[in-house]
């Protein structure tokens, strides 16, 4: 099992939300709206590390659990849905998951994403 965090331009969410929800097997996700900030650079590439970091912007953190077999789509769909060209568009990460228990029915392991 594997945990998808993504963090992306708030307003590009609805565009993965509703890319995400044509992929088959996608079961759901969470949204955090966050603020936080990064490297960014200028309209010429240029890398501002450091520069205006007490700025915070606004942006959607996404968490996906999902079946080792749907990473790669997930993260494709993620990918191109949040792509604007530019500086900034966000980052993913993947992370194993351990376990999950699905309180309801009891239900662990693969079962229960």
């Amino acid at each position: 099992m594997k945990k998808i965090k993504a963090y992306i331009k708030s307003h590009k969410l609805s565009d993965v939300t509703l890319a995400l929800h044509k992929v088959e097997g996608f079961k759901g996700m969470s949204v955090t709206e966050v603020k936080g900030f990064g490297r960014h650079c200028d309209d010429e590439g240029h890398d501002h590390a450091g520069e205006g970091a007490s700025e915070f912007e606004s942006i959607s953190k996404i968490e996906i659990f999902c079946l080792d077999s749907q990473i790669e789509v997930l993260l494709e769909t993620i990918e191109k849905a949040a792509h604007t060209g530019l500086c900034g568009d966000g980052k993913i990460y993947v992370l194993n998951v351990e376990q999950a228990i699905r309180i309801s029915t009891g239900q662990r392991g693969e079962e229960a994403v």
